[in-house]
């Protein structure tokens, strides 16, 4: 008895699915450059600033927008970026390499954050041009205070980072309460030891400058955030007392993406999941991975390490309801408490910026019964590896979209494979020879077997899937990435390095 399909269908928004629509031009760039070949949409990065941005007119807040520079090493989206109006929107780098690339692509230092772990070069190099460094221990603003001082440099304004945060219902109020610890995290001085931070700054008053308090949660938890958020208001009101004047609150990323379109969809395959383990249904992955649940007597254990590909709200709407919900201790709005206190906000989104902004192409190569998964199974190796689009490694689950090569459908005999339009469950393999080189290691229903030459189009992969753990193992060559306009109707493209947010007598972006 064959399984029914279990789709989890990529979500696919203006102007993605103008460009996936159009497979002509995808196959022509295929041809040309090469599988796996990654495609951004600079366009459509300026258009999730703005809609960060709009949610901060809603709640009538200041401060800017970082883009965290991880998710993407793309020149075209930072340059594009770059070319959106300075006051709102900015860059998060977190190495040499990220500050060297943003100021080559237009960015000024001042609109530059320097964030994660800091070498003497990358610190020397943001206080040189004026980044804010977002500093994470008492250690780091001494190291930085020294480098000022021998260089002669300007006074560097500085974020402190802050962890360990627990709900503020004890000395702050002045009364007894049950204190909840948020989860621990290697970065950030943790908010016990916030008094040492001040008086590492008042200690380096001639050589940095707070400009404000900043977190970084790994959690998508409203609650636990926007207790984060009313700590640092509080804090700040210490950090005043002292006589120093932080004016602005970074709340970081996380705000997340919506993969799948389908919320059904979502709730059929995670359940389906379950009942694999349990061996109460046939296996949904390559050698009965569970994505870590396992089966203990009868009973499902473990935690599913997979990213909740179906999300209602993400986005700017995550911010808007983490700005909107009530505080609480103080029990009022974190966008009131904000505005209350004339205080900035910071965010620095990173997948969530580059939502809708890319798609990976990859070539099918070879298509093989896999007997010993019963019928109907099929191998489809592709022209990438696993690294190429790393979504078993960040735990996002989603399907690609088939773009057949054109022309008559393959017709192949009833053994072979299903007839056109009946759906089929695959495995999809990469080009390395590795055992462990899965594309995913679910098995993924396809509308239709595919057949050499045809393309899976990734789609929403441009936010840490298509270039975060990208190799040249065995040699094989980085994807190429272009990006892509559409003007009037027509789709032009040119090689990412190439892209410059400017445009030309007859109206197209260069």
């Amino acid at each position: 008895m064959k399984d029914a399909p279990l789709y989890l269908r990529p979500r696919v928004d203006p102007p993605l699915a103008s460009l996936l629509g159009n497979a002509p031009l995808l196959h022509s760039l295929a041809d040309a450059l090469g599988s796996p070949l990654n495609v951004l949409l600079p366009e459509a990065l300026a258009a999730n600033a703005e809609r960060f941005r709009s949610v901060y007119r809603r709640h009538h807040l200041a401060g800017r927008v970082y883009f965290a520079h991880k998710a993407n090493r793309s020149s075209a989206l930072v340059r594009r970026l770059a070319a959106c109006d300075p006051a709102a929107v900015g860059i998060d780098v977190a190495s040499l390499e990220e500050l060297r690339h943003a100021l080559s692509c237009g960015f000024t230092g001042d609109r530059v954050m320097a964030t994660g772990p800091k070498d003497p070069e990358f610190l020397w190099l943001a206080a040189r041009t004026g980044a804010t460094v977002n500093v994470d221990s008492p250690g780091e603003l001494d190291q930085l205070a020294a480098l000022v001082r021998k260089y002669g440099l300007a006074r560097t304004d500085v974020l402190v980072r802050l962890s360990g945060f627990e709900s503020a219902t004890g000395a702050e109020l002045g009364g007894a309460g049950t204190r909840l610890l948020a989860r621990r995290s290697r970065f950030g001085t943790p908010v016990a030891e916030a008094d040492g931070l001040w008086a590492t700054l008042e200690r380096h008053a001639d050589s940095v400058e707070l400009v404000g308090v900043a977190y970084h949660l790994d959690t998508t938890g409203l609650e636990e955030k926007g207790r984060a958020l009313e700590r640092c208001v509080l804090l700040m009101d210490e950090c005043r007392a002292r006589g120093l004047t932080p004016r602005a609150v970074d709340i970081g990323g996380g705000f997340g993406v919506g993969y799948v379109e389908d919320a059904g969809e979502w709730d059929r395959w995670t359940t389906a999941l379950s009942e694999a383990v349990l061996g109460t249904r046939p296996p949904l992955t390559w050698r009965g991975h569970g994505y870590g649940l396992r089966n203990e007597a009868g009973t499902v254990r473990g935690t599913a390490a997979l990213y909740p590909a179906h999300r209602p709200t993400a986005g700017p709407g995550y911010l808007d309801a983490l700005l909107s919900r009530p505080a609480p201790v103080l029990g009022r709005p974190p966008a009131t408490l904000l505005l209350e206190h004339l205080h900035d906000l910071y965010v620095e989104p990173g997948r969530a910026l580059v939502d809708q902004c890319g798609l990976s192409l990859a070539r099918v190569e070879e298509v093989r019964p896999l007997e010993s998964d019963g019928p109907g199974r099929y191998l489809v190796r592709l022209g990438m590896n696993a690294g190429d689009v790393s979504l078993e490694e960040h735990g996002v689950l989603v399907d690609p979209v088939l773009l057949p090569r054109g022309g008559p459908l393959h017709q192949g005999t009833a053994d072979e494979q299903p007839a056109d339009g009946e759906p089929v469950g695959v495995h999809l393999v990469g080009n390395l020879c590795l055992e462990a080189d899965l594309i995913t290691r679910r098995l993924v229903f396809l509308p239709r077997l595919p057949r050499p030459g045809d393309l899976l189009a990734f789609v929403n992969t441009a936010g840490y899937v298509m270039d975060f753990h990208a190799h040249h193992a065995q040699r094989r060559p980085l994807a190429r990435t272009v990006a892509v306009t559409e003007e009037g109707g027509t789709w032009r493209w040119c090689p990412d390095e190439n892209y410059w947010p400017l445009t030309h007598p007859q109206g197209v972006p260069s």
